[in-house]
């Protein structure tokens, strides 16, 4: 597997309109520019994925860790922070090369293997779709029809033999809009395969769907008991008391759960759960599971969600990234949506003797098409 992404993501998107580059708006339930680097991941073709990145935006990525991940600044230009992710590749002597915009989140891990695939045969190959329009062209104020038949529209990825790619890149002088051009602008031939549709490039903030949203609250308590693990957000915390319940008693998951069934007006977790034998000890992962499972499943993304968890102990602080890395695994969620706030009762009832703990979330939800 002698194959590299590069994605370039160092942009200011001046067109989109908002104060952030449009690679960092939310975008189907997480950063715009996650998505094309979790399909980069996905599809297990790629010995190393480096991302071309404004250095203000660093942290934007701290989820992404390991020997597979390269992250480095960009340039002035397009073509600069190109040249910058090539260079600092050459060390591993890679043989293909394929660079992507950030900006285009919904290409296909079909159309990577058919890029990897005719780089056998062809030192460049570049996706294209056919112009739907009637495009004019004009001269010194003059309009000429030209035939939309032999109009593309190219996309990326676009797959290189990286020698050949490095080559043209080093002796670029003028600025080129993809790498594509290079080879052209050289009479350099370039395979040009089928693109796909839906691999539309956001430019606009008015390319950004607007969806219903919907918002759901989840609430759940339980009482401490001595000599039983406690367990919160799917993740076991050291404290001298669990919480009672007919299942493990989590009520962090199982405020999570309550408020996806309220938000998708899918009555309680009693109604699924109920408290029976069947589910008697149940770990709340696997009440949980199903239920984020139906939510993906009926074209659902969550937004947000905020968490409080209402006790006087253990100190949410201590364990804040554990149980928040605890429930974006098992939610397959971005941690930069998951929020949790740690809320004492002033020493008030069962919670504030520390008997009891209480969780309330309220959840975001869109439904995309």
């Amino acid at each position: 597997m002698n194959n590299y992404f590069i994605i370039l993501a160092a942009g200011k998107g001046h067109r989109f309109s908002l104060k952030k580059p449009k690679q960092y708006i939310d975008y189907k339930g997480k950063l715009l520019i996650h998505h094309s680097i979790d399909k980069a991941i996905k599809s297990k073709l790629f010995h190393k994925i480096v991302v071309v990145i404004s250095k203000k935006y660093k942290k934007k990525f701290n989820k992404y860790k390991g020997s597979k991940f390269i992250f480095i600044n960009g340039g002035k230009e397009r073509k600069d922070s190109s040249l910058n992710a090539l260079k600092k590749l050459r060390r591993y002597k890679p043989k293909n090369i394929l660079i992507h915009d950030a900006a285009r989140p919904n290409f296909s891990i079909k159309l990577l293997n058919n890029l990897i695939n005719n780089l056998k045969k062809y030192n460049a190959v570049v996706p294209f779709i056919s112009s739907q329009d009637s495009v004019k062209y004009n001269v010194n104020n003059k309009y000429f029809n030209l035939d939309r038949r032999n109009i593309f529209f190219t996309q990326t990825p676009q797959a290189f033999r990286y020698e050949d790619l490095y080559s043209l890149s080093v002796k670029q002088k003028g600025e080129v809009t993809d790498e594509a051009t290079l080879f052209i602008n050289n009479n350099l031939k370039v395979k040009f395969i089928a693109g796909e549709n839906t691999n539309t490039k956001i430019t606009f903030s008015e390319d950004i769907k607007t969806h219903k949203t919907y918002f759901g609250i989840g609430f759940d308590i339980h009482k401490l008991v001595r000599n039983k693990k406690l367990y919160l957000g799917g993740a076991s915390i050291p404290f001298h008391s669990g919480l009672k319940g007919h299942s493990d008693g989590d009520v962090i998951l199982h405020a999570i759960t309550d408020s996806i069934l309220g938000a998708m007006r899918k009555k309680d977790i009693g109604t699924y759960f109920p408290n029976t034998k069947k589910f008697k000890n149940i770990k709340s992962a696997k009440i949980l599971k199903p239920i984020v499972d139906n939510l993906t499943k009926s074209n659902f993304l969550i937004n947000n969600l905020d968490i409080n968890l209402i006790c006087e102990k253990p100190k949410v602080s201590k364990f804040r990234n554990k149980i928040i890395n605890s429930i974006s695994k098992l939610m397959k969620l971005d941690r930069d949506l998951i929020n949790l706030k740690g809320k004492t009762v002033e020493k008030l009832g069962l919670i504030g003797k520390e008997e009891a703990i209480a969780c309330e979330v309220i959840i975001s939800i869109t439904k995309y098409d």
